[in-house]
């Protein structure tokens, strides 16, 4: 049975322009959260805190956080790989903030220089830190149906990373399958795994478009019960550790879909398009979306 509801996770300002190679101005990514917020999506990811020398398109993230107009209710989320990272969020207003492993060691190690379980080690004072300031942390979870240097992956293995994060304290885990390749049957197989540990309640899918099969996963998973997704403006994004990986599931695909199965979001999907067409316009080049690029196309027809 279809939920009556789902609260979409929008990460196209923090995870969609994370990777962008030409400088994206501080002002553009304000307007882009104000945007979204102000099309009814209650949850934004802004911005992340890491070393700029590695995801130098973050640097600016305490500026954006500091510059954007706050609405009542709203998560401004921020992504902490660490305790220093967790005190810049807490510092620039972040309302939460993240923390991520992978389902794959080799996949960790080339993407944060550490093993699972080192990685999850490092969250343990970002949890304690958390904890004492009433800060709730979400969990990422990458490559779990698939990783560009081991093949598949296991559901086990992706149960067991959830489990163990869910334990330190993260509220919801977020399932990311980064490269794309997943399909319908896998997906509910996985949820159907990981749900043996974690409630599928706090359970999220976070899917990237590659194959074309990210709106055919996200609707299997509703199948299994769950009831938040992540997805990115305008389809923004992709890993630059994932070689070939597109874009994540762009929030206007995900809007028509579940719209379309008249599942509420409390969300404005032509004002998600405007969003995703004035980000575009400013990084040049045409929105991933294919509803959004229907509907513009749609407006010359007579």
């Amino acid at each position: 049975m279809l939920p009556e509801r789902v609260r979409i996770v929008e990460v196209g300002p923090r995870d969609g322009l994370q990777n962008e190679q030409g400088r994206v101005r501080a002002e553009d990514k304000v307007a882009l959260v104000e945007a979204l917020v102000a099309a009814g999506l209650e949850h934004v990811e802004v911005g992340s805190f890491v070393s700029p020398r590695w995801v130098p398109q973050m640097a600016d993230s305490a500026a954006v956080f500091a510059a954007i107009a706050r609405a009542p209710g709203v998560i401004y989320a921020a992504l902490t790989p660490n305790l220093q990272g967790f005190e810049a969020a807490i510092a620039a207003g972040a309302s939460e903030v993240a923390v991520f492993a992978a389902a794959s060691e080799s996949f960790s190690q080339r993407n944060i220089n550490c093993s699972i379980a080192q990685s999850l080690q490092r969250f343990e004072p970002v949890l304690a830190a958390a904890v004492a300031h009433g800060i709730k942390v979400r969990g990422y979870v990458s490559c779990v149906l698939g990783c560009p240097y081991e093949g598949d992956v296991a559901p086990e293995r992706v149960r067991d990373v959830a489990d163990t994060m869910l334990q330190m304290g993260c509220y919801e885990l977020s399932l990311g399958d980064t490269l794309g390749i997943g399909t319908p049957g896998a997906a509910r197989r996985l949820i159907d795994t990981v749900a043996q540990r974690v409630p599928r309640g706090q359970l999220a899918g976070h899917f990237h478009d590659t194959y074309g099969q990210a709106v055919a996963n996200i609707y299997a998973c509703l199948l299994e019960g769950v009831q938040v997704f992540d997805s990115s403006v305008a389809g923004l994004g992709g890993c630059p550790y994932a070689p070939g990986a597109s874009g994540n599931v762009a929030t206007e695909d995900v809007l028509y879909l579940l719209h379309g199965l008249g599942i509420s979001t409390g969300v404005d999907l032509d004002r998600v398009v405007q969003a995703g067409q004035a980000i575009m316009l400013a990084l040049g080049r045409q929105s991933a979306s294919r509803v959004a690029r229907a509907r513009s196309g749609a407006a010359g027809v007579r």
